[in-house]
């Protein structure tokens, strides 16, 4: 190097220190949905329209807030609160529901406004609206308001910014949705009331009663302080507006903290947000999501990558922990009691989630599974029965079965950390066993042997085979823990469903107290326990006929072995798609032939053609549910996305596996859908292949684990969690 070249070094190593600097800031000031982590592949707005029910606020994982705009409330189309197509906005409020087929939540509105407004709603432009995990953005037409919306785990975190000097002000609607009369549709408030302290802090809390009868306690705490403050509604102190002095362009913020158990409680959980800015938290969501969303990488294309990762997404925006920062909660009895592990979730929405949500949880994130057993173990000591579908730590029977018992007796069996198995069983056989769910009567299962048509008036059939399932669980369970006498008795109630399948039409049917059939017998006829009664649960014959997850081989045997029992399944698949019946619109969706893929109880049928012995005809047909029932748009969900379980479908389904029993250990292999898949497991990881997949190698010609062909239909999920290379060689030809 010349003379000039060293008196020029020093001169390039400060620009170079200059450019890096530079770089690192032009990084830091990109918009956050730019940055690195899989949070950029989640589109909020997927499932928002039609049957999917979804909501694109702002959240974090298994957060107690869920801070999102209301365009209506309590009807089917709203039970999430939002619906895409509208064009007016509500405000916003901080729970909600996601892909459920019953209302409520809702609490705690805030809409912003200046002037006279007396509408108390603002029309908005979807080119304007914006949403990505942990953040939603929308501009309100009416005073040109832009809405920007963040949470922690137990605060929402508001931020508007006003475009007019003047008088600004805000809308505090404790419970959005009230209606007057017991036989109007809506949220029925039984008490509360909204109270000023000092001039920067709102307190306040509602009871009302919906789907459940629940409290809400909060705490506001503005950045600055209002000028006044008015009811709108009288001495009933449930909507207040504050008012506040501003000049163009001024951003007001407000922090919402939540609680279950009181005032007290809501000012203790503040403190996770207290001293933070907007952006600090908005940063902060984004960083938890994008370590969740990293236990799995994927290789596939852009729309595969955003439906992978907005199904992961709606897998972890529930259930709700809803314990105080203390570990205070209440309870099923309404009684506040305490956590050990400051961990208390709601938001179990069993009769789905136990098929495939909860399987994946044990999977991917098992410490939180196992606080979510512990949970249910807690609701029994406080219910005397496990739990069947909780919001907001209550009990709204809705659906049919004890599906909390799956979920547990699969982290057992799997060896989850972390709970007592005695007391659990305890719970289990108790549940089983002692009149506590009012859609089960055991007196009357165990002596006709299934619940008779006439006597149960609604739902008999699909009754009887859930129970079996849950029975089935709790017997492996005692096996385990040496209960040889449970575990036979409990065996023996597991094989009920023989009891009602009827040879002569080769499905399952309602039967009465005398032993004779159900007449007349329609076996494509749906039936909905809400609207007509019948013998199933939101589904037919054709579809419940399948629904024995804990025997498919003695079902295989009931219908004449393996070729009778495919012919049967290929009924299903091509029969006309038709259905009727009350309900049969709301739930009965994303049909293939009589297969509702829009609707839980159809979800394993496409694995057992495996089980039969056809598994090409599986790997035919998930391809096919992958691409026309999941797509990254608003109506891209063809049903209820029913707190993840349609989810997690989708993500196991693309692995190339799928848990048809979810309680057996074993994962039925299908076929992948993308080159390169893997799994944090942990310290390790297990890794997927798949050798010359395209869409003409779309069928599996074998198996391989860690150089080791699997002769076997299934992965276990000890292989699983050992980790290591899961290969598939793919092929143009079916075997």
């Amino acid at each position: 190097m010349n003379r000039r070249g060293r008196e020029m070094e020093p001169i390039r190593q400060q620009l170079f220190k200059i450019l890096i600097c530079s770089l690192l800031l032009l990084g830091a000031l990109q918009p956050l949905s730019a940055q690195e982590g899989h949070s950029k592949y989640v589109n909020p707005f997927i499932g928002t329209s039609g049957f999917g029910h979804t909501y694109p606020g702002a959240t974090v994982p298994f957060g107690m807030v869920q801070l999102s705009p209301e365009t209506g409330n309590f009807k089917w189309d709203y039970t999430s609160g939002y619906q895409y197509a509208d064009s007016t906005l509500l405000g916003f409020a901080h729970t909600h529901l996601s892909g459920t087929g019953v209302s409520d939540l809702g609490d705690v509105l805030i809409f912003p406004f200046q002037g006279e407004s007396s509408k108390m709603k603002s029309s908005f432009s979807k080119q304007t609206e914006k949403a990505e995990p942990g953040y939603y953005t929308v501009l309100l037409k009416e005073g040109n308001i832009r809405a920007e919306l963040t949470a922690s785990a137990k605060v929402g975190v508001h931020q508007y910014t006003f475009s007019k000097t003047g008088k600004a002000s805000l809308l505090i609607d404790a419970q959005n949705g009230l209606v007057n009369s017991p036989r109007e549709l809506g949220m029925h408030i039984l008490e509360g009331q909204l109270e000023a302290e000092g001039n920067q802090t709102i307190n306040g809390y509602i009871q009302s009663k919906k789907w459940v009868t629940k409290r809400t306690y909060f705490t506001i705490v503005f950045d600055r302080p209002f000028i006044a403050n008015h009811f709108t509604d009288g001495d009933k102190k449930r909507k207040l507006i504050v008012d506040f002095e501003v000049s163009k362009g001024t951003k007001i913020g407000l922090k919402v903290a939540l609680s279950t158990v009181s005032i007290a409680g809501a000012k203790l959980n503040m403190q996770e947000a207290s001293g933070k800015t907007f952006t600090a938290i908005r940063t902060a969501a984004k960083r938890e999501w994008d370590h969740y969303l990293s236990a799995m990488e994927i290789t596939g294309t852009l729309a595969q990558k955003q439906n992978f990762y907005t199904s992961l997404y709606h897998l972890l925006i529930q259930p709700n922990n809803i314990a105080d920062a203390d570990g205070k909660y209440r309870g099923a009895d309404d009684k506040v009691h305490q956590s050990a592990n400051k961990n208390y979730y709601s938001t179990l929405s069993l009769w789905d989630t136990f098929r495939a949500a909860h399987p994946l949880y044990t999977i991917l994130y098992p410490e939180r599974n196992a606080e979510i057993v512990n949970t249910m173990v807690d609701h029994f000591d406080a219910a005397q029965t496990l739990p069947v579908w909780t919001l907001a730590g209550k009990e709204n029977w809705c659906m049919i079965g004890n599906h909390s018992i799956p979920v547990i007796v699969d982290a057992y069996l799997k060896g989850l950390p972390g709970f007592d198995a005695e007391r659990a069983y305890r719970a289990i056989k108790k549940t089983l066993t002692t009149n506590g769910n009012p859609k089960h009567d055991w007196k009357q299962y165990d002596s006709y042997g299934y619940y008779p048509s006439d006597m149960t008036k609604t739902e008999a059939v699909s009754r009887t085979l859930e129970a079996g399932f849950d029975d089935w669980c709790a017997a492996q369970m005692a096996q385990r823990l040496g209960k040889t006498e449970d575990y036979q008795f409990f065996l023996k109630r597991s094989g009920f469903y023989k009891n009602l399948f009827d040879p002569s039409v080769r499905l399952m049917r309602g039967k009465n107290t005398d032993g004779n059939w159900v007449k007349p017998f329609d076996p494509l006829k749906v039936s909905h326990a809400s609207t007509s009664g019948g013998d199933y649960t939101e589904g037919n014959a054709w579809q419940y006929s399948f629904h024995v997850l804990q025997d498919v081989p003695g079902l295989i045997s009931l219908m004449g072995g393996n070729e009778p029992f495919i012919a049967k399944l290929d009924s299903l698949f091509t029969m006309d798609s038709k259905v009727f019946g009350d309900g049969a619109l709301v739930d009965v969706t994303g049909l293939i032939g009589q297969y509702a893929h829009g609707n839980e109880p159809s979800h394993h049928i496409a694995y057992l053609y495996s089980l039969a012995g056809k598994a090409w005809k599986t790997q035919q047909l998930i391809p096919e549910i992958l691409a026309n029932q999941y797509k990254n748009k608003p109506d891209g969900l063809s049903g209820n996305d029913d707190c993840g379980q349609m989810s997690a479908w989708y993500i196991f389904s693309s692995l190339g596996f799928y848990p048809v029993n979810p309680a057996d250990g074993k994962y039925v292999f299908g076929t992948p859908a993308y080159t390169k898949a893997s799994l944090k497991l942990g310290s390790k990881t297990l890794h997927i292949n798949a050798k010359n997949l395209s869409p003409e190698n779309r069928f599996v010609q074998s198996v391989v684990l860690n150089h080791k062909a699997i002769k076997e239909g299934y992965i276990t999920h000890q292989q699983v969690m050992a980790g290591g290379q899961l290969t598939f060689i793919m092929g143009p030809n079916h075997l």
